[in-house]
């Protein structure tokens, strides 16, 4: 939910959290500087994370009422790291957090806590979001550590020259073990995205690792890059992923998407790679279907 105010001559020259519960009375101050804090409240259109911001008159005030779930406090370990040298690293994204900020949230995604794990190494740059997963999708993100390993990493990813493998627990018993969708892509819908014969071309490798009771247990590999790729091109196949209910799958705790590895080539010529494991609700979900997981 988002609450929307305009700062009027009785909150002008106060504090941003002291005229914002003037505006918005029913949040206490504490929960204002909260969202604040969140990176939840946007002021002019650019987001604020100084409570003591003075007002003046006009001013317009956007509040982002985050949902407790995603007010996770994420952080990141060395020991927590998939992989990590001179100009990478990678970490497991969790499943049903956010990759980057969004216009109501910073603190909480990937981004935020991979910015503060390399200024925690002594590492002076910001955290470049070069890929990104659905925030029901868990699994490895890969972070260039400056402008020149972006630059790099993206360029491969525009080419296709980066393996990605993603394991999806599907609905029903595909009648192929491998086979390849190659079906254009485009937005239909705010939060939609489909196959359109004049969209975007898009590909995708599937093949079969585990069948289970009414289910089966796939490896995903996009060519292409496409928003919602391959939970679409799975959908289109009648195969839709367990826990996407935007797509038809049935209902989980969890969207059963995971990207299991991503592995390119640095301009040295030695191979970068990480592989991430899967938590514990896939696992369990997997089970109830009647799917061991692959080793």
């Amino acid at each position: 939910m988002i609450l929307k105010g305009t700062v009027t001559a009785e909150q002008a020259g106060m504090r941003l959290d002291d005229g914002a519960k003037g505006l918005f009375p029913g949040l206490s101050k504490s929960e204002i500087r909260r969202i604040i804090d969140w990176g939840g409240c946007t002021v002019g259109g650019v987001m604020v994370r100084v409570a003591s911001r003075t007002l003046k008159i006009g001013d317009e005030i956007y509040i982002g009422m985050l949902e407790p779930k995603r007010r996770v406090e994420l952080v990141y370990t060395r020991d927590d790291i998939l992989y990590e040298d001179r100009e990478y690293l990678a970490v497991n994204k969790v499943a049903g957090i956010n990759c980057q900020r969004t216009p109501y949230q910073l603190k909480g995604t990937v981004e935020y806590a991979v910015g503060i794990y390399l200024k925690s190494m002594g590492i002076d740059e910001p955290a470049r979001v070069i890929h990104r997963l659905d925030a029901g999708t868990s699994g490895v993100m890969f972070f260039p550590k400056n402008k020149r390993a972006a630059k790099y990493i993206s360029n491969l990813l525009k080419m296709g020259e980066v393996e990605k493998r993603y394991w999806a627990l599907v609905v029903g018993i595909p009648d192929e073990d491998e086979w390849r969708v190659d079906a254009p892509m485009a937005r239909i819908g705010k939060f939609r995205y489909g196959v359109v014969s004049a969209g975007m071309e898009a590909h995708t490798l599937l093949r079969v690792l585990v069948k289970g009771r009414g289910s089966t247990l796939l490896e995903a590999r996009p060519l292409t890059g496409r928003t919602h790729q391959i939970r679409v091109h799975l959908a289109t196949c009648g195969h839709p992923v367990i826990g996407d209910q935007s797509y038809g799958g049935y209902a989980a705790s969890r969207m059963m998407l995971h990207c299991r590895s991503m592995a390119f080539v640095a301009p040295d010529g030695r191979e970068v790679s990480a592989m991430a494991p899967v938590d514990n609700n896939f696992i369990n979900i997997s089970e109830d279907y009647g799917i061991k997981l692959p080793a």
